[in-house]
């Protein structure tokens, strides 16, 4: 589904922040990125969702070039792809029902289905009785999981979330794992950028690791040496 083959970045005359990244997201996979603090994890979020393109090499989404195509050519592949922000990125006017609601009011989908779904969700994200809050009334844990429940609600074919469990307790944190690996199941596929060992080590997933602005992928365990474990 996404293909990078030799990608850099760099932010004006500067040096690179990116460098010769090669990796491949297979439909219905389920990856972490990782690294320490400065190894390029934003930037490379930011060419995921298409917020920029390299300054060399090839990224492939769905099967198209995305160095070729124009900004209108690009609004269709970025509807296929759900984003968690780390700063949540939410619209201070509307309750937390209207922002989980507006991808699918955007889609044009009825009030009816926007109604039944998004109530459904937001009692799976543990805010049912938040429906009506506006964001700046909530915590920080509660306005990230409007957030992940706005990214989630459209079902994209490709998930991005940044530090999605950053703000949330562990028992949260991991119910909410579990809903990005039932989504994975469903056939989406899944990027989580993190810092945080003991989710990596919870969940068994590939693992992408940057560090000062290259590449390591490392492949989940196996079966047998995950139940060793």
């Amino acid at each position: 589904m996404i293909r990078y083959d030799h990608v850099g970045l760099r932010y004006g005359i500067g040096p690179e922040v990116l460098s010769d990244i090669s990796f491949n997201l297979d439909p219905g996979s389920f990856h972490f990125l990782t690294g320490p603090s400065g190894a390029g994890k934003t930037s490379l979020m930011t060419l995921l969702y298409l917020g920029r393109k390299p300054t060399r090499g090839i990224i492939s989404m769905f099967g198209q070039n995305i160095g070729a195509m124009t900004r209108e050519q690009l609004v269709p592949i970025r509807q296929r792809v759900g984003v968690v922000f780390q700063d949540y990125r939410l619209m201070n006017h509307l309750s937390a029902f209207d922002n989980v609601a507006l991808p699918l009011r955007i889609a044009g989908k009825p009030e009816k289905e926007i109604k039944n779904n998004v109530e459904e969700l937001m009692h799976w994200v543990g805010l049912g009785d938040h429906m009506n809050a506006l964001p700046n009334t909530m915590s920080g844990g509660q306005q990230q999981r409007i957030s992940i429940a706005r990214a989630v609600i459209t079902r994209p074919r490709l998930l991005l979330a940044d530090e999605p469990t950053g703000n949330l307790d562990d028992e949260i944190g991991f119910r909410l794992m579990g809903l990005f690996e039932q989504l994975n199941r469903m056939g989406t596929t899944i990027l989580i950028a993190t810092h945080s060992q003991v989710m990596m080590d919870k969940f068994n997933h590939s693992r992408l690791i940057l560090d000062k602005g290259s590449m390591t992928v490392v492949p989940p365990k196996p079966k047998a040496m995950e139940g060793a474990a």
